[in-house]
């Protein structure tokens, strides 16, 4: 049971009704503790505090009642009592939103609505926002399109009228004028207010405003004998003792408002009537009296404010917020697992609850600290306790609180996702361990393997017409050099190294310049024996022929040539390892670095003056008689040769890190698988498949044959060339 305790202020005025409203509270929670279906065997008690219609005496009474003092103490509690279980109030919108507010009777503003904002109020009086719309549609109705309005300069005023004012504007009602009443008395405001009103011809005037703050502007309009006016009312002064006074009738009569619903309350009058006699004989006795008591007066059968209960509508909404929270408590206690209303209809669990942390003290910062990871960023016109703190760009870390800069991590290093420590890049290059990598060496074994085989059918046939036709010399430092091409690619799998970088396109241009070179002897030597095959038999003394040494000159100057040019690369400016950290900044590309770009252009550009030479000799040479067709097996070998490095150059450029370095052994895998095929493929298949016709007679062209596989050309001398 809790104690019944009142604490009352000294207020500027009293008013009948806020009485009446606290004199109804305390009836409905006498009539709560007196009945046995609501709340048994628990008592309510109460702390009435006086606001005195003013939002300083309201915040003092929360203080009061949250401390449990006369003397208001922040933070501290120094009371007795039964806990605090519910707050029924303020007496208006504004008042409700500077108390600790659960249940509003009064309050009817519509901002209250917002959950977001006031997540915990409830109230017994409906929304303003259904007395502004009903207002706009009585303007409609009567088809007013001129009107004034007055509010009062708090939350109830200003939200109604607005939202007042979006409805009719909507329906092209235009406002003549638009006043604001003053919460604290000015007569200069008051006055300007009063000379809108006369000097506006509109005759409909809507004031959403208490009765309190609107009975100076009435002793004013009266004062100015302002009449002529038809007054719409809100709520809050309709129906109010305070504003319906005789002297206010000459200019208020006609006035159209909405009131709150009236309600009756059981046992209300009697109430009143039981607390006049208690206190009636606690009072003193007036001095001066204007006639005497008989002594036989009835106190029920006096006419006043106090004791008329037939309009009764705040009071009443009084009445019901007690007995919410009444039932609302009584649900609570008679709450059945299963059938409760919060989640999984589970019901509140008075003993489970979490007492607030007592101990570290509280934090009262404008900003929380900057954590690694981010730096303190200044915020303009805010003072210097107010920062920004703004994440470390990428590549950047702070490692402390409160950080003034990010720094840079080492250029080996990059920043992690918190951005409060710099770890090492990864390195990206093409490994021997992954699937490409594997995938290419593996290819470039095959071909080596496939070259060995060559070599090995050539060595055991070397006693057959077709291997003896051909220059064995040249045949050997082709395949040689086909094989050193396909295994350059190893050179470009695993991770660079100065030497790597530095011999693998070198490597690579003299395995082709070698094999350029020994093609270009065998295609000259059979152009010049297809020339001389068409020339008559007096002229064939004079023609010129490419004899065996002179081949072997032409590919030793030719691979002289390109050395010079290798050697003054490597001398000159020589590839070297580089770290590219341009193409992704969380990785560090492992290339290598080809230094001149001019002289690798040379380089490789004797290799294609040698590849150009070839196919022009093998293509103007491929029309010699069906048995002696190599040279059209070499156009094919050239062609592939440059489909591949034209298709190469833009793969090549277009790609970057360890995908530009397998286009480039892609390239050569491919080439030379090309000119391997092309070239001794059809030899290898004549031999091993077909040894009918590897005879002196067919390689000769003495014997006929529609065999298009391979041969040699039958030279002036009577002998076979190739």
């Amino acid at each position: 049971m809790t104690q019944e305790v009142r604490f009352v202020w000294k207020c500027f005025w009293q008013m009948y009704s806020a009485l009446t409203n606290t004199l109804a509270m305390i009836h409905a929670v006498q009539e709560v503790n007196n009945r046995l279906d609501i709340l048994p065997n628990i008592t309510l008690g109460y702390h009435i505090y006086d606001t005195c219609f003013t939002t300083s005496k309201t915040v003092e009474g929360t203080l009061a009642y949250l401390t449990g003092q006369n003397e208001t103490m922040p933070n501290f509690r120094c009371s007795a009592g039964a806990p605090l279980v519910a707050v029924i109030g303020a007496g208006g919108s504004t008042l409700t939103i500077a108390s600790s507010r659960i249940v509003g009777y009064a309050s009817s503003c519509s901002v209250l609505s917002d959950k977001y904002q006031f997540p915990s109020f409830l109230r017994t009086i409906p929304n303003d926002n259904h007395q502004s719309l009903a207002m706009a549609e009585l303007v409609r109705h009567f088809g007013w399109v001129w009107i004034g309005t007055i509010a009062a300069d708090d939350d109830y005023g200003k939200y109604g009228i607005k939202y007042f004012k979006q409805n009719v504007e909507k329906s092209g009602i235009c406002i003549a004028f638009s006043e604001t009443i003053p919460k604290i008395y000015s007569r200069e405001k008051i006055l300007e207010v009063v000379e809108a009103i006369k000097e506006s011809t509109a005759n409909i005037i809507v004031v959403y405003s208490s009765d309190i703050d609107l009975s100076p502007l009435m002793e004013a309009i009266a004062h100015n004998n302002i009449t002529g006016k038809t007054w719409i009312a809100s709520e809050a002064w309709v129906t109010s003792a305070l504003i319906a006074k005789p002297e206010y009738f000459s200019f208020l009569g006609g006035t159209i408002g909405f009131g709150v619903r009236r309600g009756d309350i059981p046992g209300l009058k009697d109430f009143l009537l039981d607390v006049i006699n208690v206190t009636g004989r606690e009072s003193g006795v007036h001095p001066v009296s204007d006639q005497l008591c008989t002594g036989k007066e009835k106190l029920e059968d006096i006419k006043n404010t106090y004791l008329d209960v037939s309009e009764l509508r705040i009071t009443y909404n009084v009445y019901k917020a007690v007995f919410t929270v009444a039932h609302a408590l009584n649900n609570l206690d008679t709450c059945v697992e299963g059938n409760g209303p919060f989640p999984k209809n589970s019901c509140a669990i008075i003993y489970d609850f979490e007492p607030w942390q007592v101990s570290i003290p509280p934090r009262s910062v404008c900003t929380e600290n900057c954590q690694p990871g981010t730096r303190k960023g200044i915020r303009h016109g805010v003072p210097a306790c107010c920062f920004v703190c703004i994440p470390c760009a990428d590549g950047e870390i702070s490692n402390e609180t409160d950080a003034r800069e990010c720094f840079p991590c080492p250029d080996d290093y990059w920043s992690n996702t918190l951005k409060n420590e710099c770890v090492l890049k990864e390195v990206e290059f093409l490994a021997y361990d992954e699937a490409l990598g594997t995938t290419l060496v593996a290819l470039s074994l095959f071909g080596a393997c496939i070259v060995l085989s060559v070599i090995i059918v050539y060595r055991m046939y070397r006693d057959t017409a077709l291997v003896k036709a051909n220059n064995q010399e040249l045949s050997f430092l082709i395949q040689l050099s086909l094989a050193i091409t396909l295994l350059t690619s190893f050179l470009f799998v695993g991770k660079p190294e100065e030497w790597s970088c530095q011999i693998r396109q070198v490597t690579l241009a003299l395995g082709f310049s070698l094999c350029l070179s020994c093609i270009l002897g065998k295609t000259i030597a059979l152009l010049l024996t297809y020339r001389g095959s068409k020339l008559k038999a007096a002229e064939k003394h004079d023609h010129i022929s490419m004899k065996s040494r002179h081949q072997k000159l032409l590919v030793l100057i030719s691979l002289i040539t390109e050395v010079c040019i290798c050697t003054a690369y490597l001398t000159c400016i020589p590839p070297y390892v580089y770290k590219n950290m341009e193409f992704q900044n969380v990785k560090i590309i492992l290339e290598c670095n080809e230094g001149s770009i001019e002289f690798l252009c040379t380089m490789f550009g004797f290799d294609v003056f040698l590849a150009v030479l070839c196919f022009i000799t093998a293509f103007i040479a491929r029309k010699l008689p069906d048995n002696f067709n190599e040279a059209k097996f070499i156009t094919f070998g050239m062609l592939v040769f440059f489909i591949v490095w034209i298709s190469f150059v833009p793969a090549y450029l277009s790609t970057r890190g360890k995908f530009k370095v397998a286009v480039e052994i892609f390239a050569i895998l491919a080439s030379s698988f090309g000119l391997l095929g092309c070239i001794f493929l059809p030899k290898c298949y004549i031999i091993l498949l077909k040894p009918e016709r590897n005879t002196e007679e067919i390689i000769s062209g003495k014997a006929t044959t529609n065999d298009k596989s391979g041969g040699s050309v039958q030279s002036p001398h009577g002998r076979p060339y190739a």
